[in-house]
């Protein structure tokens, strides 16, 4: 007799992941209109310095295919909001160049989070590190297979997270 346990059934756990994952994300998704100050353009004004660097108006206006007068406007309003900042281009001073506070940055950073991260943390808090370690691990396991079937890798905006995971008991 084996006693090799037989293969679960893939096409059935994909469909338990599938209703547990629902479950998570309607428990653990952020409801705090998260996208609702900032339009579509001004984010992606800050995504874009983000991932080139500072950029004049022009060169952003360039970049991103809009006049001038407008990401100017843009700009402006992000700077007001302590998002960006102005500061001369230390190569040319003649120069004014736009980059991202660190405030930016963190407004980037937040807008990014899908699932409130206080509230897995409280539920996090219940559990024992073993089972907050071994679902990492299948989430990472997971990502992994996905990367492994050949589908294209994430975008810089969107990286996976690495989990420091604790090493497995021998």
């Amino acid at each position: 007799m084996d006693d090799e346990a037989p293969e679960p059934d893939a096409e059935r756990d994909a469909r338990v992941f599938g209703r547990m994952f629902e479950q998570t994300y309607l428990r653990f998704h952020r409801r705090d209109e998260r996208r609702s100050a900032l339009s579509g353009t001004a984010r992606a004004v800050l995504l874009h310095l983000a991932h080139t660097g500072p950029l004049t108006v022009t060169e952003a206006a360039r970049h991103l295919d809009r006049a001038q007068s407008v990401v100017s406007d843009i700009v402006t309003h992000l700077e007001a909001k302590g998002l960006l900042e102005r500061q001369a281009d230390p190569g040319d001073r003649r120069r004014t160049m736009v980059w991202l506070t660190s405030q930016g940055f963190d407004h980037l950073e937040r807008d990014r989070e899908v699932l409130a991260t206080q509230l897995l943390g409280r539920a996090f808090a219940a559990m024992t590190p073993a089972d907050r370690t071994a679902l990492l691990r299948g989430l990472s396991a997971l990502l992994d297979a996905d990367d492994a079937a050949g589908r294209p890798t994430t975008t810089p905006t969107h990286r996976r997270p690495t989990a420091v995971l604790p090493e497995e008991d021998p």
